[in-house]
């Protein structure tokens, strides 16, 4: 039998890095933290007790964030200190996410959270296990690499509870502990639908070679189109040898373009290129340029025939030749079935609604929960 009851009391935490809204001034995309404010505006809005944590600075507009005391890590002056190397960084982030954890359970101890939601799973999984009595659930943002798959299986606990972003994410794991599959959703309100755009491709991601930003070079220069590239970093070897020898007029780095900017080049795009060249778990930007109306062309990686209708918002092709031969036939796409896809499938409320399903269904299989409500 279901458990009666109207709301839950939800403890949700993302990223030390930077507080939330993520600041204008924050060096690099940071789509997890702003996918899991979503998911707890949502559900305040719903009517549950969200308390959300983050550093110094952070702000809700309908859930109650929690400021743990310190700076930011990209403003943090610890990332300075002389003895402080690139391997150190990461140990840092580790360690300031589980001190924001620890402040999670504590505060459990003194008043019960019914769900505990920690989307860098890595950080959680040595405290999970200590109490038994909550539900911790931990969204996969990450590819399970096989290492991962490993720690995830000798770490595993009964309260531990994974959100997989897309079918295709399980492949190297399907035995684990999963609650659901949950697409990510964007605001679409941000993304306004264009019909007529500008005659040009867009590639936006990170300029690393498994994202396919040289591929997309070839397609723009097999149909001599407009290319604009937008990402980070603009250095390095891949960049010197494989982007930078080829950028003029027409193939045009735009740099790192902030959030609340690079909408109209998604909009204005007459296709978004994909060509991912690894198993992409989501690709967020795919659901960002349907939402504006523009067909995403893709290969057949990873989530890609999760998220585009190959011959409807777009094609899902194998080569960077099949992909040039889709940018000839890019008229027969309807762009406001683009735009509705991701009505359908890819928003936010669409996104809470699988976690809000989620939540719902492991705490009606929780004795511990259920004893409580008794």
């Amino acid at each position: 039998m279901a458990a009666n009851f109207k709301k839950i009391r939800i403890a949700a935490f993302d990223s030390s890095q930077a507080p939330f809204p993520l600041p204008d001034d924050f060096p690099r995309p940071l789509a997890p933290l702003i996918i899991a404010a979503d998911i707890a505006e949502g559900l305040a809005k719903r009517g549950h007790e969200v308390y959300f944590y983050g550093p110094r600075g952070s702000r809700g507009q309908t859930f109650k964030a929690v400021e743990i005391d310190f700076e930011p890590l990209y403003q943090n002056k610890i990332l300075e200190l002389p003895d402080v190397r690139g391997t150190e960084k990461e140990k840092i982030a580790s360690l300031f996410d589980q001190y924001v954890i620890l402040n999670i359970f504590q505060e459990h101890q003194r008043k019960p959270f019914d769900i505990i939601h920690i989307h860098p799973v890595d950080r959680v999984l040595a405290f999970a296990p200590l109490f038994p009595e909550v539900p911790v659930v931990s969204t996969l943002h990450d590819p399970i690499f096989k290492w991962r798959a490993e720690v995830l299986k000798m770490m595993a606990a009964p309260n531990i509870h994974l959100i997989s972003i897309s079918n295709a994410q399980r492949t190297p794991a399907p035995d684990l502990n999963y609650a659901a599959t949950i697409y990510n959703g964007i605001r679409t309100d941000l993304f306004r639908f264009n019909e007529n755009p500008e005659d040009y491709l867009f590639f936006a991601g990170r300029l690393e070679e498994k994202k396919g930003v040289f591929e997309a070079i070839q397609v723009a220069q097999a149909t001599n189109s407009k290319l604009l590239i937008a990402g980070s970093p603009s250095e390095g070897k891949y960049w010197d040898e494989k982007i930078a020898p080829h950028l003029n007029d027409k193939i045009r780095y735009i740099g790192l373009v902030p959030y609340n900017e690079i909408a109209r080049y998604f909009r204005n795009a007459k296709a978004f290129l994909f060509p991912i060249l690894w198993e992409e778990p989501f690709g967020l930007v795919m659901a960002e340029a349907m939402a504006a109306g523009t067909p995403v062309i893709a290969f057949n990686r990873g989530s890609v025939p999760e998220v585009v209708v190959d011959g409807k918002t777009g094609f899902i092709v194998k080569t960077v030749e099949e992909m040039a031969e889709a940018i000839r036939k890019i008229g027969q796409i309807d762009r406001r079935e683009c735009r509705k896809h991701v009505e359908d499938n890819f928003s936010v409320e669409k996104m809470v609604d699988g976690y809000e399903r989620a939540f719902l269904k492991i705490l009606n299989e929780n004795k511990f929960f259920l004893q409580k409500r008794k």
